[in-house]
C-alpha cells in the first residue's frame, strides 16, 4: 500500500518497522462521517430537557433506529466502539419511567466498574425526580440493600447477584417485578461459553419470576460487532423476534492498522523476541511522540511487568514522562479506579497499560493510539480494543503478535486476518449440568408447572424427573394448576451452591494461606491438572504456587508466586463413546458428533522457565484418575491411506500434531480459548477399531464449542494445514503443532507428518459429501 508521509507521532515507529521487516502488514480504515437524525418529538418532555441539559440536540442515525425498534419490542444493538450504544438503550428506559412514576427497569452488566460507569451517565441526565438508579452487587452495604430494593426505579446489577440474591429473594422485590418494563443486557458478547450457558438460564428464571408477577418486560441487548448478534440474543434470553441494529451512524476516525512481529532470534526453533520487550520499546516511543496511548495486555502481572520496563526506558530519557505512565486492572479499589480513569480523559497520562478491564465500555474518552499486545482470543475483542484509537480524527492500532500458534498464523496471513468476519458467540443453556443446576434453583423460587415450558423450554419435564430419581425434587398433584414439581427439601438454598463461570456443581475452592481469602473455585473435573500442589495457578492475572491440594476437603490452598517458571501438567487420557449424535462422510473420513466421557489421570508435573519455555525439571504426583462427561467430535482415519502418506514411526506424531493445530485454529470460528478444549489422538481407538482424533469440550457436559467444529469441520481442517505449512521452523515449535497444555508434554509430534495428514484429508474436498441418517 502506498505509504502515508503525514507526519504522526508513530511515523518514525512505522518507517522503522517497515525497513527491518517487523511490520508485516500495515492497512488504513477511512474517516466515516456521522449521520445524524433528529430528536423523536414523542420522546416525553423531561427526557429530551436532559439530553439538551447533556448538550444533545440530535442522535445518531442508530441511537433513533434503536429507540424505534425499542419501542416495539425485543432489540438488540450492535454498533461500534464508542458509539454511544448505551444511549441506545437509555432513551426508551427513561422514557418509560418518566411516563409511568411506578415502573422499574434492571440494568445487567458483567461487571462492578461498568455498573459504576452508567449510573453516573444515567445521573448526568438530571432526573433525579423520576429517575432513580441504584447499584445492587456485592459491594453494596447491608444497611443500604433495603432501600434500593424499596426506592430505585433503575437497579444495576450483575448476573452473579441476579442469580444468587435476587430471584431466590424474589418476594422482598415483589414491587420490583410487579412494575418490571425493561431489562437491559448490556455487554452481551461476553455472556458465552460456559459463562453465558448459565446467563441464559438465570435470564430465563428471570422471565418467569417477572411472569408471576405478571409482567412481560421489554428487553433490550446491546453488543461488540459478533458473527452472530440476533440468535446470541435470542438463545440468552429465550425470546424471538428481535430487532438487529447495526448500522453504526457515528462518525469514525481515520484509522492506521499496523500488525507487527518480533524479529527473530533463533531459525531453526522458531524463536522470537519477547512480546513484551517488544511493547516496552514500541510504548516508551510512542510516550515520547506525544501520543496518548492505551496498551492491553493478557494478564495482571503483564500489565505490571510492562509499565515498569516503560517507566525504566523512560526515565533513563526523560524522567518527567516516566510518571505520566500507569498500569490499570481488575483488583484496584473503586476509589483508585475512578483517579485512573479521571487522570486518562482529563489527558493528564500520557499511557495506560491494561488487562481487558479497559476492553469493555468503560467511558474513558478516545486516545490516539491502541496497542493490543498478543491475540486477546477473538477477532471481536481485537477490533473493541482498537476502536480505542482516533482521539483527533485520526489513530494507530496495533497488534503485536507472541510465539503462540494463532498469533503467528495471524502474521503469516495478515490480509486474511485483517479481512477476516469476527467470531460467532457460543452458547448451550441446555447443557446437561448447567441446565439441571438452574432448574433446580428455579423450583426453590416457586414450583414447577406445565405453564413453565415456555421459559425454561419444553426438556424442563424431563429433567424434573431426573431431579426427583435423585431425591432432589418432589411430585405435587391435585391444584388448579395440575401436577407440580417442588423442593424435597423447600428450606436448602441451591442458588449459593452454583457458580456461573464452571459447568458442574463440584468444584473445589483455592484459598490464599496468606490471607485467608477464598479466590475462586474450579470444577472439579479440572482440579488435578490445574491446581495440584506445586501447580502455579494464575488468578485474575496474579500467580500462585499450590501448597497443598486437599483431595477430601476439596480444596486447594495456595500463597503468592514470584518465581520466573509456570508449570504443565503430564497426563492420561481415554475417551469413551457414549452416544452417537450426528455423523457424516466429509474429506475421506468418518467424522462424528456425540458425547463422549473422558477421564484423565494426572502423573507428573514439569517446570518451565518463562522466559524460554526450557524444562527446569520434573515431578511425580500420586493422583487418582477422574472422569467427566462431554461433547466431542471424533473422526475415524483409513489406517491403509495413512500408512501410505506416513510411516509407522511417524503416525502417532502425525496424528498428535493434527489434534494440536487444529485445537489451535479452532477458536477461529468458535468464540472459545483453546484452554477450553481438550483433544485425544491414538493410533488404535477400541471402539473404532481404527486411527482416531477427537477433539472435546473442556468443560463437563459442553457448551457447544465442538458441534459448531463439527458442522464447520472443513474450515478447521484448512485453518490447521495452513498454520503448520506457512510456519519456518523445522520440526514444531509453539508457533505450530507445540501446545502450551499437552498433557504428554508435546511428545511425539511430527510437524511433517502432520501436514502429510491434512493434506491427504484436503486433496478429498471436491468429493460429494455423504450424509448419514441416525
Amino acid at each position: 500500500m502506498a505509504v502515508d508521509r503525514r507526519k504522526e507521532p508513530w511515523s518514525a515507529l512505522l518507517d522503522a518497522g517497515r525497513n527491518d521487516g517487523r511490520l508485516v502488514r500495515e492497512a488504513r480504515h477511512g474517516a466515516g462521517p456521522a449521520n445524524h437524525a433528529q430528536l423523536p418529538p414523542e420522546l416525553h418532555q423531561k427526557v429530551l430537557d436532559g439530553l439538551h441539559r447533556i448538550g444533545i440536540e440530535r442522535l445518531y442515525s442508530h441511537q433513533a433506529e434503536a429507540l424505534a425498534a425499542a419501542w416495539e419490542g425485543p432489540t438488540v444493538i450492535t454498533t461500534g466502539t464508542a458509539s454511544g450504544k448505551s444511549m441506545c438503550f437509555n432513551l426508551p428506559t427513561l422514557d418509560v419511567l418518566c411516563r409511568d412514576p411506578r415502573a422499574r427497569a434492571i440494568y445487567l452488566y458483567p461487571t462492578k466498574a461498568l455498573a459504576q460507569d452508567q449510573a453516573r451517565a444515567l445521573a448526568s441526565f438530571g432526573l433525579a425526580g423520576a429517575v432513580r438508579p441504584a447499584i445492587y452487587d456485592g459491594d453494596t452495604p447491608r444497611e443500604s440493600r433495603a432501600q434500593v430494593r424499596k426506592s430505585a426505579n433503575i437497579v444495576l446489577t450483575n448476573p452473579d447477584m441476579l442469580h444468587v440474591g435476587i430471584l431466590p429473594n424474589h418476594a422482598a422485590w415483589a414491587d420490583l417485578f410487579a412494575n418490571l418494563a425493561v431489562v437491559v443486557i448490556d455487554e452481551a458478547h461476553v455472556y458465552r461459553g460456559v459463562f453465558g450457558s448459565h446467563v441464559a438460564n438465570v435470564l430465563r428464571r428471570l422471565r418467569r419470576i417477572a411472569g408471576a408477577y405478571g409482567t412481560e418486560p421489554r428487553v433490550i441487548l446491546a453488543s461488540a460487532t459478533i458473527a452472530n448478534p440476533v440468535e446470541l440474543a435470542e438463545r440468552l434470553t429465550g425470546l424471538e423476534g428481535f430487532a438487529l441494529i447495526d448500522r453504526d451512524g457515528s462518525p469514525a476516525p481515520e484509522r492506521k492498522v499496523a500488525i507487527w512481529n518480533p524479529p527473530l532470534t533463533d531459525e531453526a526453533s522458531g524463536a522470537r523476541r519477547s512480546a513484551l520487550g517488544e511493547a516496552a520499546e514500541m510504548l516508551a516511543g510512542l510516550v515520547r511522540e506525544g501520543a496518548r496511548t492505551i496498551c492491553f495486555m493478557k494478564s495482571r502481572k503483564g500489565v505490571e511487568v510492562l509499565s515498569r520496563l516503560v517507566k525504566e526506558d523512560l526515565d533513563a530519557t526523560h524522567p518527567e514522562l516516566a510518571e505520566l505512565i500507569a498500569p490499570y486492572r481488575a483488583g484496584y479499589t473503586a476509589q483508585q479506579r475512578r483517579e485512573l480513569e479521571q487522570r486518562l480523559m482529563s489527558g493528564e497520562l500520557r499511557a495506560i497499560v491494561t488487562t481487558d478491564a479497559l476492553e469493555l465500555g468503560i467511558d474513558i474518552g478516545q486516545l490516539d493510539a491502541a496497542l493490543v499486545v498478543t491475540f486477546p482470543g477473538t477477532v471481536a475483542s481485537l477490533r473493541q480494543m482498537w476502536g480505542r484509537a482516533g482521539r483527533r480524527g485520526r489513530g494507530l492500532a496495533v497488534y503485536l503478535a507472541g510465539e503462540d500458534a494463532l498469533d503467528q498464523f495471524f502474521c503469516r496471513h495478515p490480509d486474511e486476518f485483517l479481512d477476516r468476519a469476527v467470531e460467532a458467540a457460543i452458547l448451550d443453556h441446555e447443557s446437561p449440568l448447567i441446565y439441571r443446576q438452574h432448574l433446580l434453583c428455579a423450583a426453590h423460587e416457586g414450583a414447577l408447572s406445565r405453564a413453565d415450558g415456555e421459559f425454561l423450554g419444553p426438556r424442563w419435564e424431563a429433567v424434573a424427573e431426573q431431579l426427583q430419581s435423585a431425591g432432589e425434587l418432589r411430585r405435587r398433584s391435585g391444584t388448579l394448576a395440575g401436577e407440580m414439581f417442588v423442593p424435597r427439601r423447600a428450606g436448602e438454598y441451591p442458588a449459593g451452591d452454583v457458580s456461573l463461570r464452571s459447568a458442574s456443581a463440584e468444584s473445589f475452592a483455592i484459598v490464599d494461606v496468606s490471607s485467608g481469602e477464598l479466590l475462586g473455585t474450579t470444577e472439579a473435573a479440572r482440579a488435578h491438572s490445574t491446581i495440584h500442589e506445586g501447580a502455579i495457578y494464575l488468578h485474575l492475572g496474579r500467580s500462585y504456587e499450590v501448597r497443598e491440594l486437599d483431595l477430601e476437603r476439596r480444596r486447594a490452598l495456595v500463597s503468592p508466586f514470584s518465581g520466573d517458571w509456570y508449570t504443565q501438567p503430564k497426563r492420561t487420557t481415554d475417551t469413551e463413546i457414549v452416544r452417537l449424535l450426528d455423523r457424516r462422510e466429509t474429506l475421506g473420513v468418518q467424522l462424528s458428533f456425540g458425547e463422549v466421557s473422558v477421564t484423565e489421570t494426572v502423573l507428573a508435573y514439569q517446570r518451565r522457565r518463562l522466559s524460554d519455555h526450557s524444562q527446569v525439571d520434573l515431578f511425580a504426583l500420586d493422583l487418582p484418575p477422574t472422569s467427566f462427561q462431554t461433547q466431542a467430535l471424533w473422526f475415524e482415519l483409513d489406517a491403509g491411506e495413512l500408512a501410505e502418506r506416513v510411516s509407522l514411526e511417524q503416525l502417532l506424531g502425525s496424528l498428535h500434531a493434527t489434534e494440536h493445530a487444529q485445537i489451535a485454529v479452532l477458536p477461529l470460528i468458535a468464540m472459545c480459548d483453546r484452554w477450553d478444549i481438550g483433544g485425544l489422538s491414538t493410533n488404535f481407538h477400541p471402539q473404532t477399531g481404527v486411527p482416531t482424533i477427537f477433539i472435546y469440550d473442556g468443560h463437563p457436559g459442553g457448551v457447544g464449542i465442538t458441534r459448531t467444529a463439527f458442522a464447520r469441520f472443513e474450515e478447521l481442517c484448512g485453518d490447521a494445514r495452513r498454520l503448520i505449512a506457512g510456519c519456518p521452523c523445522a520440526a514444531g515449535c509453539p508457533s505450530c503443532v507445540q501446545s502450551p497444555k499437552c498433557g504428554n508434554l508435546n511428545e511425539p509430534l511430527s510437524k511433517a507428518g502432520a501436514l502429510l495428514v491434512l493434506e491427504g484429508l484436503l486433496e478429498r474436498a471436491a468429493e460429494p459429501e455423504i450424509a448419514t441418517a441416525l
